[in-house]
């Protein structure tokens, strides 16, 4: 059955475009061709990056952090409470109303005191701010080598200039060895991204994460497999140009360098919004839709590495839509907005915040039930039917 499943998979009218075969693959001493047993090193080389990432974050990032003046607030704890981290681990973090009043009711404590405890304790998961700091100087070092990388790779190659240079000779293109150990870099590293997901930072967009991160996966190995090597070196080479800005504005933004943050995030925009919204349909959508007719018809992986190209655009446009939002803003109020994909920590000063609004509320509603009552009128004078005018100081009664 395996074997059947086997023969199956690797069809060459899957891989291949029509008229080709597995055996026009063939290698020589002189020529070779993307494998995909090759593509088991990813999984070694991401466990050493993840290696390499702890050294560095411990050794480098973290001594940095402090060095720069970044420092964790210091939150209170939430108190041992069996019954309400039971709740808290096993069914929800953020309990509703009625919840919140059986937990106050099994407890014997006051609700406002529960909600301060869920509040505490979701904030004691949090990721501290040199945790984000140390995790965004790595993602930073990476993007920049990667990028520069990419472009010493490609700077001589003739694709890079002429797209239609992509499908010359199409699937018979050998794999040089500078863009075999460029792919392996760009695979592993988001693979390592995959195995260190349940401990980097969870921001708001964490589901379009995952996916970001299985879609890239995905399209980096079949165009591997197939042999789409010069198109994925575009793709990947795009990507990091924007990265390399949007690391480094959080960590002046960490760093509480407001003006160099802010400069930053828009020249990331900039670039973002060139690179993803413009570049990348042009040089990558556009080429594999149209340009690749020109050399073959459509067949199944012509249609299934589109399709993964269009579901990372949709992403873009999805993170072009907050970051349009965040310029918007900070256009009509002169400063950044906290990062919106970034989950906001929860203050004690919240519920200070809310009985202070809830005694205003009842100020004013008794200052409208006085004005209601005929005591205060918009003049600021006192009704005459209740009292007469002042003589020598004193009202007088009628």
């Amino acid at each position: 059955m395996a074997r059947s499943l086997y023969e199956w998979l690797w069809q060459h009218e899957f891989w291949l475009p029509p008229g080709i075969t597995w055996e026009d693959m063939q290698e020589s001493e002189d020529t070779h061709y993307p494998q995909p047993r090759d593509l088991l090193l990813s999984i070694p080389f991401a466990l050493i990056l993840v290696v390499i990432r702890c050294a560095f974050e411990r050794a480098i990032a973290l001594p940095l952090s402090t060095k720069l003046g970044v420092r964790d607030k210091q939150r209170p704890k939430a108190q041992p409470n069996p019954v309400l981290e039971t709740f808290y681990s096993r069914r929800r973090k953020n309990p509703e109303e009625g919840e919140l009043l059986s937990l106050a009711k099994h407890c014997d404590l006051p609700v406002r005191k529960v909600e301060k405890w869920f509040r505490r304790r979701r904030n004691m998961d949090r990721p501290s701010l040199s945790k984000k700091f140390s995790e965004a100087c790595w993602r930073f070092t990476f993007y920049i080598i990667s990028f520069f990388t990419g472009l010493a790779v490609l700077y001589d190659k003739p694709w890079l200039w002429d797209h239609r240079e992509c499908w010359t000779g199409y699937p018979q293109q050998p794999l040089q060895p500078s863009l075999f150990w460029y792919y392996m870099l760009e695979l592993s590293f988001y693979w390592s991204l995959v195995f260190t997901l349940p401990f980097d930072v969870k921001r708001k967009d964490f589901k379009e994460q995952i996916v970001h991160h299985a879609a890239t996966i995905f399209l980096i190995s079949f165009s591997y497999c197939a042999n789409y090597i010069r198109i994925g070196t575009l793709v990947m080479v795009i990507h990091d140009a924007s990265d390399c800005f949007l690391e480094p504005t959080k960590i002046f933004n960490y760093m509480k360098w407001k003006k160099t943050c802010d400069s930053l995030f828009m020249i990331f925009s900039a670039v973002f919004l060139i690179s993803r919204l413009v570049i990348y349909p042009y040089t990558v959508l556009y080429n594999t839709y149209y340009y690749s007719m020109e050399i073959f018809q459509p067949f199944f992986g012509y249609y299934f590495v589109n399709v993964l190209l269009i579901i990372l655009q949709l992403l873009h446009v999805f993170w072009s839509c907050l970051i349009i939002n965040m310029v918007y803003k900070f256009i009509l109020q002169g400063t950044m907005e906290k990062d919106m994909r970034s989950d906001t920590e929860e203050s004690d000063k919240d519920e200070d915040r809310d009985k202070i609004r809830e005694k205003e509320k009842n100020g004013i509603t008794y200052f409208s039930n006085v004005t209601s009552n005929g005591y205060i009128q918009r003049n600021g004078s006192e009704p005459l039917n209740n009292r007469a005018h002042l003589a020598n100081g004193h009202a007088k009664e009628r």
